[in-house]
């Protein structure tokens, strides 16, 4: 496709998307405190141009594998249902989970979304097989996958990065460097950067600002039409600030102060709208409704029962072979038409941005 262009539809997508992310958010944190939210809740606050910059870059049938507890923007992106996510939360009825928990374990095969697992390097090992298999296939499709930097340090990212980068298969590796892997800095985990570590495993490292949506987007691109073309693997750091603690549950004392407000001038959703604002988008008619539909989807989702405990034991065996994956949604407009990710997805702007709906 060349070198992606951004349209002002896609823009308004892009912000969409992540003021999306962070209303939910907010609103998640809202309903913990009320003891509405069983578990605790996690957030992405300041994190949110890397998986909706990331996730845009994707083609209806490529496959997310998988969004982690940060990456609530790639779930709206490839259009999972906002009220379907926030009955899940709350422990709700949903076809997600079925309401089998309320905390960040879920996914969306009818998007093309794999649910993730808490020991997150193991989804790197998935998403690298998931993309083995385009390769044997030879179907042009990529998987995507997420971690954070405390991530690289268990023997299943480097087991997984040698293989992909052995193999040259068609992932796209995106490490959210936010310098903290729980309470533990990054100065504390290791020597090299994980960007520095890719060409020992035979791929390019790319270090990418992780609070600019549309960096993330070119890199994923670029990222993504590399593996489309047989050349395998490419890591992506993306380089931004955990600005809450791991969970609601935890107040990051062990944070200086001053770190934080720094990165809180560079935050993604204030600098892009600032940016779109100057060119003539109602930044204010975004948010608004925005937050209108989030206050519908969390009105229906309130509204819907708990599941039935007789249900309890349902699913609880795989008892038949699973589904395909489906195709997620594609708001890029340069998937507008017939593409190479084969065929069309959503045009940018359709639909409800920053709702997934």
């Amino acid at each position: 496709m060349g070198h992606p262009t951004l349209t002002r539809a896609d823009r308004e997508a892009l912000l969409g998307f992540m003021v999306g992310m962070r209303t939910f958010e907010e609103r998640g944190v809202a309903l913990y405190k009320q003891g509405r939210t069983p578990g605790s809740f996690y957030d992405g606050h300041g994190q949110e141009a890397i998986p909706v910059g990331a996730a845009f870059a994707m083609g209806p049938d490529d496959v997310i594998c998988s969004p982690l507890i940060r990456d609530l923007g790639a779930h709206l992106v490839r259009g999972t249902d906002l009220t379907e996510i926030i009955r899940h939360h709350l422990g709700r009825d949903n076809r997600l989970s079925r309401g089998r928990e309320g905390n960040v374990h879920f996914g969306d095969p009818a998007k093309g979304i794999v649910a993730m697992v808490s020991m997150l390097p193991d989804m790197f090992v998935v998403a690298v097989g998931m993309a083995m298999a385009f390769r044997l296939r030879g179907e042009r499709r990529v998987a995507l996958t997420f971690f954070g930097d405390g991530a690289t340090s268990p023997g299943a990212w480097h087991e997984a990065m040698n293989f992909a980068g052995l193999r040259k298969e068609p992932v796209v590796i995106v490490c959210e460097n936010n310098g903290l892997a729980y309470s533990t800095p990054t100065s504390a985990q290791f020597a090299v950067s994980p960007a520095d570590r890719a060409a020992a495993y035979g791929m390019p490292g790319v270090v990418v600002d992780g609070n600019d949506v549309e960096a993330m987007f070119a890199a994923t691109h670029a990222a993504r039409e590399r593996a489309l073309r047989g050349d395998g693997p490419t890591l992506i750091e993306a380089r931004t600030m955990r600005m809450h603690g791991h969970g609601s549950h935890d107040d990051a004392r062990y944070v200086d102060p001053a770190v934080l407000d720094a990165w809180r001038e560079r935050d993604p959703i204030a600098t892009y709208a600032a940016r779109l604002q100057g060119d003539g988008v109602d930044v204010d008619a975004l948010r608004a409704a925005v937050l209108d539909r989030l206050d519908a989807a969390v009105d229906a989702a309130l509204a819907t029962p708990l599941p039935d405990p007789a249900s309890a034991t349902d699913g609880l065996f795989a008892t038949e072979e699973p589904g395909p994956l489906g195709r997620g949604d594609a708001p890029w407009s340069g998937f507008a038409g017939p593409g190479d990710a084969g065929g069309p997805g959503r045009p940018a702007g359709a639909g409800d941005a920053g709702t997934g709906r």
